[in-house]
């Protein structure tokens, strides 16, 4: 089993699950980008079958391929339960799980509102596997389009819940200007510098920061560590008040953010 990171527009991601035969892809806002992997000397020499899509949420960079994708046939596409998308043939919620045929793969299903309402992620024990969307990033975390700023925390302490070990695969290489962020707000962490070092090498050679892990995320990613005391402190300084409890205190994280 093998996962591939297939850049996409300007700094997304849509991931390809495969072995030698057949691919299942997370997300294809553009149907190209997935032919071109599939067919003949793609990703495999002798080409691959598409034989699954899963979508977390409905924004056009991350669904706009799958019409074009279902041209090749009848292909499973699983998707939130709460969300309007073109093309679904599979809704599912938190607490489901969605079994593939070929590659063989199971994943459960996690509600992760905030970004927008609907949004889901999916979760690969068996691989360590995290497909989080525009829910959480390395070093980040989505825009709050849809939900509230308690959504999105409830949605990341879940995530972060999982197995230290959990690779986090989500859609952007937003790495570097989220760590450029949170040096900002967490300006003392050395881990964080030495994970920005790490990442602007990769950069340098046109390699992805992705997929990270969770064990990195609870050390580097300020949305994660919101309610940590240096945090709070560095954000009592910023907006000249403290933050009344931990879910303002990460409204206004995410609100520094915005506005950086």
């Amino acid at each position: 089993m093998h996962i591939v990171a297939l850049p996409a527009f300007r700094d997304n991601y849509i991931w390809m699950i495969h072995d030698t035969r057949s691919a299942v892809v997370v997300d294809p806002g553009d149907a190209s980008v997935v032919l071109e992997a599939c067919a003949p000397g793609g990703v495999q020499a002798q080409g691959l079958q598409l034989s699954g899509i899963l979508v977390t949420h409905h924004h056009p960079d991350h669904t706009g391929g799958i019409a074009g994708l279902l041209r090749l046939g009848t292909i499973p596409v699983w998707g939130p339960a709460q969300e309007d998308i073109g093309g679904v043939s599979q809704r599912v919620a938190g607490g489901d799980t969605v079994l593939v045929e070929s590659p063989a793969l199971r994943l459960q299903v996690l509600e992760v509102p905030g970004h927008t309402l609907g949004h889901i992620a999916y979760h690969c024990p068996e691989h360590d596997w995290l497909f989080c969307g525009d829910t959480l990033f390395s070093a980040g975390c989505g825009r709050l389009f849809e939900g509230t700023p308690a959504q999105m925390l409830q949605s990341l302490e879940l995530l972060a819940a999982l197995p230290a070990r959990t690779q986090v695969l989500c859609a952007h290489e937003y790495t570097l200007s989220n760590l450029q962020f949170a040096r900002r707000v967490d300006p003392a962490n050395a881990d964080l510098e030495s994970y920005l070092q790490w990442c602007e090498k990769r950069r340098e050679q046109n390699l992805p920061t992705l997929p990270s892990n969770l064990q990195r995320e609870l050390l580097v990613n300020p949305f994660l560590r919101s309610d940590q005391a240096e945090i709070r402190e560095r954000l009592r300084e910023h907006f000249g008040r403290p933050a009344a409890d931990r879910v303002e205190a990460f409204a206004m994280l995410r609100q520094w953010k915005n506005e950086s």
